[in-house]
C-alpha cells in the first residue's frame, strides 16, 4: 500500500470529498506507475480516479463501528511525532 494514503475511516470530522479524492489519486498513481499520465492515457487515468473515489466513498459510508471517532488533530500530531522521532504508535 502506498505510504501516502492515510486512513480515512472513523474520524471526527469525517473525511472530506477532497481527502477521498486525494487518496484515490495516490492509489491510481501507485497502481499505474504514473505520476502524470501521457495525453493518450489521461482519460483512462481520470476515469479510474473517479471510480476509485466513488467506491471509497461507498465503503466509508457502509462501514460501522462501536469505537468513538478519532480526532483528526490528535492523529495528525501522533503522525508528526512518529515521523520526527522515528516511532510507530
Amino acid at each position: 500500500m502506498c505510504r501516502n494514503i492515510k486512513t480515512l475511516y472513523n474520524f471526527s470530522p469525517p473525511a472530506s470529498e477532497e481527502e477521498i479524492r486525494a487518496a484515490s489519486l495516490q492509489f491510481v498513481r501507485k497502481l499505474s506507475g504514473f505520476t502524470a499520465p501521457s495525453k493518450s492515457n489521461q482519460a483512462a487515468f481520470d476515469r479510474a480516479v473517479d471510480q476509485v473515489a466513488d467506491v471509497a466513498h461507498e465503503l466509508l459510508s457502509a462501514l460501522v463501528t462501536k469505537a468513538p471517532p478519532r480526532d483528526c488533530d490528535i492523529e495528525a500530531e501522533k503522525a508528526r511525532m512518529a515521523q520526527r522521532f522515528g516511532t510507530t504508535s
